[in-house]
């Protein structure tokens, strides 16, 4: 496994990260009935990312466990973890529920990275990430007005961030993370909140984790330049997408029954152009739609997530696969773009 430089910051993490999502608990009232429990999931698991809310917790906790059990040295992983979501039963919190228990205010972020701390049993995450971007944190004193521009197009009301950065600034100078990261947002918001905590000498992002794989480009338009611009590394979920398989193939997955969209004929043309390339290579197709995203200068390391041994072994050789430019060009080729996706 090749190891690469998180943005411009001195982090190294392997060329492809393991999203923990897949392990957890089975929830079948909310169709996570595909999730690997735990003694599974130990038989999977250098960079893993993980969440609060995957399987309520559970993921951190296997995470924890599987390097307690195989007595992996701390030093030797690169540890992530996100928080906003509300997760969990919202009695359990008592009777104010989620007040407080969700979103990105000073004391939801020292409680949350305390409690990931304890659940992965260690004493620092290396990557301590915000999960979206925050409404929120804090309302805004002065009553929200929205005005227009000449073409008659809502603005959005400059929201605070202030809170929030100095609170992600703290828990690093405590030593309870290393470093900070973003998910899924508007341009505007990463430069806005990155911004902040350069002018007042915060710590600032070193990673942006987007959607973007090759049927969602929008990324490419704002996002991953001003990430370049601002030397954050790419770290994309969902790099595979639907390209995995045939276009008309039956999906038999629980995951893949509840959580796959519809096929644009664009999106088509990709995974045919996709399932023509791997079949010329003689590789499957994730090899191939790995490799497209690995060719992009602005990613440093997508994160890949899966429930079957036998497919993250075929990823790990996907990285050694290169796309000729003809290749590149037959699966960006069909490509229109389409609406928002990821984030709200």
């Amino acid at each position: 496994m090749k190891y690469v430089r998180l943005g411009k910051s001195g982090l190294k993490v392997s060329q492809i990260i393991l999203g923990c999502m897949s392990y957890g608990v089975r929830r079948p009232k909310d169709n996570w009935t595909w999730v690997l429990e735990e003694e599974e999931a130990l038989k999977h698991l250098k960079t893993f990312d993980t969440a609060d809310t995957y399987s309520q917790g559970n993921s951190e906790r296997i995470l924890g466990k599987f390097l307690r059990e195989y007595n992996i040295p701390r030093e030797s992983v690169v540890l992530m973890t996100k928080t906003f979501m509300e997760w969990g039963d919202a009695a359990s919190y008592g009777p104010a529920g989620f007040v407080n228990n969700s979103r990105l205010s000073r004391k939801r972020i020292f409680a949350s990275v305390k409690a990931s701390l304890e659940r992965l049993g260690t004493d620092y995450i290396d990557v301590f990430q915000c999960h979206r971007f925050d409404y929120d944190t804090p309302a805004s004193p002065r009553p929200l007005r929205r005005s227009s521009d000449a073409l008659g197009v809502a603005l959005t009301p400059t929201l605070q961030i202030e809170e929030t950065m100095q609170a992600l600034h703290d828990i690093v100078q405590a030593g309870y993370a290393r470093y900070i990261g973003m998910s899924s947002c508007y341009a505007w918001q990463f430069q806005l909140m990155q911004q902040y905590a350069i002018q007042n000498r915060l710590t600032p992002f070193i990673s942006m984790q987007n959607f973007h794989n090759a049927m969602y480009r929008e990324e490419e338009r704002e996002m991953m330049p001003m990430l370049q611009h601002f030397g954050v590394g790419s770290i994309p979920w969902s790099p595979l997408g639907v390209l995995c398989r045939p276009a008309d193939a039956e999906i038999t997955t629980d995951r893949g029954k509840a959580h796959t969209p519809s096929l644009s004929a664009p999106t088509k043309a990709i995974i045919s152009a996709i399932q023509s390339i791997a079949e010329s290579r003689n590789v499957s197709m994730a090899q191939v739609a790995l490799a497209w995203s690995l060719s992009k200068p602005f990613v440093s390391a997508p994160i890949v997530g899966t429930t079957s041994l036998e497919k993250l072994d075929d990823l790990i050789r996907g990285c050694e696969l290169e796309l000729t430019p003809e290749e590149i060009g037959r699966i960006e080729g069909p490509y229109q773009p389409v609406g928002v996706m990821g984030h709200q």
